[in-house]
């Protein structure tokens, strides 16, 4: 994205001067298999459900909403804890319009010292870091993108962050890091004062543990989730984090009043209560995933092992193939990585275009 040329009598901070803002290209005439969504609508029971609950709260809409979005973060804490069998309640949850905005909450509220990450991952941790002024020390991956858990735990003591992320899946390699290795961060980030911050936006597709786990164990151990992606509720904006009771009420002191629309709260609450039919095609996106994923290899590509909804694959000169593709109505994500682009599992038959477009740009048969 070309930076903007700002005028001379805008008085921006001039530490924002030379950022782009996030985004990925929105083109709707192709298949769109660069943002991670899910390729597949609500059901039509969960669409009836929303509309439904719509019409019933909309002679409301004159009053303010739940401030404190109650009813929704007791059902979050309810879906949290059959997923998991925790027992988690409404005060262990906070749920904020998407992910981001609990990202940016975290930095806030807790951002006046250093925030560790372990790049690649995702990118919004530095860029909230950078406009909330807090100081980001960029960890290391290995080759194959694992974390040397030796290093990192070197890293933590030298630099004693006061936010420590790992992003598990991570994005946007779909790596993730193991159970036991998170409770040796975890041990290592409460030594140093600091909180343990794991963003596990893609959990619902990977089999491994997820952190919730350990809140009640480590309660500096944070976990943020999003209702955006098995979920298929992107467009609802609902993402939210499991912590201690100490963690959502230092988090309330930064949040703005009413962030969470009267809207927002009730939809996502339906699509917690129907989350049977909203999860349903979780199975069948990490299926079509290791189709993908083996279709890729077969065209001579390397594929990273990957527990999210998404692929990271090398290509060589991936601005041409990113550009081919979306010339045969492919749009997929140059991640800035070099030698690797990046796709989201799509319906059958965006898998299927994808495949036999990349054959064409790289070559081969599947």
């Amino acid at each position: 994205m070309t930076k903007p040329d700002w005028p001379v009598w805008l008085p921006l901070r001039r530490d924002l001067m030379e950022l782009s803002p996030y985004g990925a290209p929105q083109i709707h005439s192709v298949a769109r298999m660069n943002t991670n969504e899910n390729p597949y609508a609500p059901s039509r029971e969960l669409m009836e459900a929303i509309a439904g609950q719509i019409n019933e709260i909309s002679s409301t809409l004159n009053r303010y909403p739940d401030r404190d979005a109650v009813s929704l973060r007791v059902g979050l804490a309810d879906f949290i804890n059959n997923l998991s069998a925790t027992d988690l309640t409404a005060e262990n949850i906070w749920a904020a319009n998407g992910s981001n905005e609990i990202i940016q909450s975290l930095f806030l509220a807790f951002g006046d010292g250093k925030a560790l990450g372990f790049s690649p991952s995702y990118s919004m941790h530095p860029l909230i870091a950078h406009v909330t002024k807090t100081i980001w020390v960029e960890g290391k991956r290995r080759e194959d993108f694992s974390i040397d858990l030796a290093e990192a735990l070197i890293q933590i003591s030298k630099d004693s962050p006061k936010l420590t992320f790992i992003t598990t899946p991570n994005n946007p390699t779909g790596t993730s890091l193991a159970i036991d290795e998170i409770a040796e961060l975890a041990i290592a980030t409460g030594k140093i004062g600091g909180l343990l911050v794991i963003d596990e936006a893609y959990a619902e597709f990977s089999s491994i543990q997820s952190a919730v786990t350990f809140v009640k164990r480590f309660p500096h151990v944070v976990v943020i989730r999003t209702m955006s992606k098995a979920f298929a509720f992107a467009g609802a904006r609902i993402g939210y984090l499991v912590a201690d009771s100490k963690v959502v009420s230092a988090i309330q002191l930064v949040r703005l009043p009413y962030h969470l629309s009267t809207l927002t709260q009730a939809v996502g609450l339906v699509a917690l209560k129907h989350s049977a039919a909203s999860l349903r095609t979780v199975e069948k996106i990490r299926s079509d995933r290791d189709l993908i994923s083996d279709a890729i290899s077969r065209l001579g590509a390397r594929v990273i092992p990957s527990n999210a909804n998404f692929l990271l694959f090398s290509v060589i000169e991936p601005q041409r193939v990113w550009k081919e593709l979306l010339d045969q109505g492919v749009l997929v994500r140059d991640v800035g990585l070099s030698g690797y682009l990046r796709v989201t599992v799509g319906t059958p038959q965006e898998n299927q275009k994808f495949i036999d477009a990349l054959a064409k740009c790289i070559g081969g048969k599947v």
